[in-house]
């Protein structure tokens, strides 16, 4: 159409779109794992736009929240959906990006030259962490306010600084209404910054293109196919698949990743029995609570997530791909395994057996990052890899 054309001389943006997501050159044999960038996408924009909708309806001030989250579900036409997609949609995007972070650590996707689109991916982990954190505490409810008390005086170890920061964060002696209003400021802030950063993440992926299950490097086109329609189809189906499962959760378990005692009116003269983080927080809250020494149990949790910007280097093996490394296979789910346990143990008091496996488990998690792949990166044999991605597929049409 003329429209487009002229608009397109004066600004590119239709050739942009075309270039990146229709003609990007893709490798030919990437599978249903690959689907789970794009599955974050959409779900950074869900939840960005059902918290712009809770936004409206929400009072930040302690006197109010709690009331206003029930007017939300309540009395605003469809609030209990808004609010049940926003609520859920937190743990799926987790889902999500847990699997995409696994999937790159099976394929060696952090390796050169992919080292800067990875580290971006933690920068992303992080901020949503943050971002969850931040918006746990808004509902007002027992588990809101004690756990924003427990984790925001984490802080409170390191010497020096420790207090300041807690007292920045309160923005007073106690979490209270400056606390909650800070909160709701950065809640709704970090979203934007993390929409920001994907942006970089994406051209970083675009710059030397995605990796592939086999971990080789594409050698020209017979290895390339285009994103558009190849993979669009196969993301729209991926697609399609998550979002039945999401609403099944929405509609028929809304509750299922929630805490019973957040439908309580937040008291800060009742402590509960047992306070617990969101489900995708307890690997890390059992790597706090497996040491005694509050400083080293905050030092441990902060390096689990740091531990990941310097892994590039820490695996440093010249095969990429756990498809051909059978000791780093074996191992990796080995330590997706003591992940999922550390998550069990998060759930569980501090106490007796669970204590010792959980103090097991994190010793496990720093062996496997700083001895376990830098013995492999230098002792593991490295077999021959295939010529070309397409070399295994001809080879499959021949058998």
């Amino acid at each position: 159409m003329s429209i487009i054309k002229w608009i397109d001389d004066r600004l590119p943006i239709f050739s942009f779109v075309n270039h990146e997501l229709r003609d990007y050159p893709t490798p030919k044999n990437l599978t249903y794992m690959w689907n789970f960038g794009s599955l974050a996408g959409v779900m950074l924009v869900i939840m960005i736009l059902t918290g712009v909708f809770l936004a409206m309806n929400y009072v930040p001030n302690v006197h109010y929240a709690f009331n206003s989250v029930e007017r939300i579900m309540r009395e605003v036409n469809y609030g209990w959906l808004i609010r049940y997609m926003h609520m859920n949609g937190a743990s799926m995007f987790f889902i999500i990006v847990y699997i995409h972070m696994f999937r790159g650590l099976y394929y060696g996707s952090f390796k050169a030259p992919r080292e800067l689109l990875w580290m971006i991916g933690v920068v992303i982990f992080l901020l949503m962490m943050a971002t969850a954190f931040l918006g746990y505490v808004l509902p007002w409810g027992q588990m809101s306010f004690w756990g924003a008390t427990v984790i925001t005086n984490l802080f409170s170890a390191f010497p020096i600084v420790g207090d300041s920061i807690v007292a920045l964060l309160w923005g007073g002696f106690s979490v209270d209404n400056p606390t909650l209003n800070r909160f709701y400021a950065l809640h709704y802030l970090l979203p934007f910054i993390i929409a920001a950063v994907s942006m970089l993440h994406m051209v970083a992926l675009h710059q030397f293109g995605s990796n592939n299950p086999l971990g080789i490097d594409r050698k020209g086109p017979e290895d390339s196919i285009p994103f558009h329609p190849f993979y669009t189809i196969k993301d729209l189906f991926g697609l399609g698949v998550f979002l039945l499962i999401y609403m099944g959760f929405v509609f028929y378990a809304p509750n299922f990743f929630g805490e019973a005692d957040n439908y309580i009116p937040a008291n800060p003269l009742v402590t509960p029995p047992h306070i617990v983080p969101e489900w995708y927080f307890l690997p890390f809250y059992a790597i706090l609570r497996s040491i005694p020494d509050k400083l080293s149990g905050v030092l441990a949790m902060f390096s689990a997530i740091a531990v990941l910007f310097i892994l590039p280097w820490l695996d440093t093996h010249r095969v990429r791909s756990a498809r051909f490394r059978p000791y780093y296979r074996w191992l990796f789910w080995v330590f997706l395994i003591n992940c999922l346990v550390l998550g069990w143990v998060g759930a569980k008091q501090p106490e007796g057996l669970y204590l010792i496996i959980g103090r097991l488990a994190t010793s496990y998690y720093f062996l496997h990052f700083l001895v376990i792949l830098p013995l492999l990166s230098k002792f593991e044999p490295s077999p021959p890899l295939p010529m070309s991605i397409s070399q295994p597929i001809l080879e499959g049409d021949k058998k």
